[in-house]
């Protein structure tokens, strides 16, 4: 009887070690996480009703409609550090290349939440 309490306990403190590393692993990454804003939502709102069926949800243009008009990856780490926030506000509100002018659809504000959203999709 002995050896079954000494098996049983063992299994116990193993079982109470494990279930804590596992809540402690995840309360670190909850840590990690970074609140997403209000304006973050609604720019990527705007770029899902707008932008991602050239650009692609994650901004690299794979769809089919982005590499038939040779829509501009936006996750290109070259591109993102060559562009300036001038110039992916112009093309946005004045439209560019095949891209169409999205001014009179949306307000200065949305505009540039979006320049702000495109700089979070480099890679």
């Amino acid at each position: 009887m002995d050896k079954f309490l000494v098996q049983a306990t063992v299994i116990s403190v193993a079982l109470c070690l494990s279930i804590t590393t596992i809540c402690a692993a995840r309360a670190e990454n909850s840590q990690k996480m970074l609140p997403i804003s209000r304006d973050e939502v609604e720019a990527s709102l705007v770029f899902d009703q707008h932008c991602d069926t050239c650009h692609g949800k994650d901004g690299q243009a794979k769809t089919f409609k982005a590499k038939f008009n040779h829509a501009r990856n936006l996750a290109d780490a070259r591109w993102q550090s060559e562009a300036t926030d001038e110039r992916i506000f112009n093309s946005i509100f004045n439209g560019r290349g095949k891209m169409p002018a999205f001014g009179k659809k949306l307000s200065e504000e949305e505009v540039n939440a979006l320049v702000e959203y495109v700089r979070t999709l480099k890679k």
